[in-house]
């Protein structure tokens, strides 16, 4: 096949991906005959379900994310970005990334927690495969690091922590008694792999701020749940916070590190 047409495949692909996610996102909010996520599956996904749960207000980043895939799909159809390298290794995982995203609200629709945890593990698993392209080229363009990197690492970046709640949900449901460990225990163990990870992805993706920011707020609201809501747990609140801090604490110091001494200071200068 001529590069031409499958370019032309992969974006025609792209953009009926997006259709298809948007249509399950309002599925999940309960539109379309849909009940909201929070309330399917018997509420195991809600807000005060399990320990690792960030507070309500967190999933509003999804809005955020979406309005990315969206510029993001709009970008990938101007001229100079159809041919574009970079475009061409990220256009199908992105695509994949949000079928997925669609069929993890479906399957958590169905109350299939077993499930919506494999799909959620796959959606991952894209979403760090996409990480491990796009970091090996810097962006043309301030738009384009906005647009492709900025998106793709905030979808990445929340993505990690909602596996987590994902996973314990789906292990409460199931009836898991945590093998005689207190709740707590397991959750700082969680957290502890959480931050371990974003500090991980921090060096790897050269101190990609959306990235860490995206993990930090995750972890910052699943510490405002804890202190505030049902149930309640200090230790999983401050080990939350701890982690938080140390992912985008790790992002901030390595790009510092990254950043040629002139530009720092003239940005000192100048600020």
């Amino acid at each position: 096949m001529k590069p031409i047409y499958s370019d032309f495949i992969r974006q025609i692909s792209v953009t009926a991906s997006l259709v298809v996610c948007i249509v399950g996102s309002m599925i999940g909010v309960g539109v379309f005959g849909g009940t909201p996520i929070a309330q399917a599956a018997g509420g195991a996904l809600s807000a005060d379900s399990t320990l690792l749960a960030p507070a309500t207000p967190a999933f509003s980043i999804w809005s955020v994310v979406y309005a990315g895939l969206l510029a993001y799909t709009a970008w990938q159809w101007l001229p100079r970005q159809r041919s574009n390298p970079r475009q061409r290794s990220l256009g199908w995982l992105v695509a994949v990334s949000m079928l997925l995203n669609a069929a993890w609200i479906l399957s958590v629709q169905a109350g299939w927690l077993a499930v919506s945890v494999v799909v959620i593990l796959g959606l991952l698993a894209i979403l760090v495969a996409a990480f491990l392209r796009y970091v090996r080229v810097h962006p043309a363009s301030w738009q384009e690091a906005v647009v492709v990197d900025g998106t793709l690492g905030l979808y990445l970046g929340w993505t990690s922590v909602a596996v987590c709640a994902n996973i314990a949900a789906a292990l409460k449901a199931a009836g898991f008694s945590g093998f005689g460990l207190r709740p707590d225990v397991w959750s700082i163990a969680v957290l502890v792999v959480v931050a371990v990870v974003g500090i991980a992805l921090a060096v790897k993706g050269k101190g990609r701020l959306a990235l860490a920011g995206a993990i930090a707020w995750g972890l910052a609201w699943i510490t405002v749940g804890r202190s505030a809501d049902s149930p309640q747990s200090a230790p999983t609140a401050i080990a939350a916070a701890v982690a938080a801090a140390a992912v985008l604490g790790a992002a901030v110091i390595v790009r510092y590190r990254l950043t040629p001494a002139p530009a720092r200071v003239r940005s000192g200068s100048s600020g």
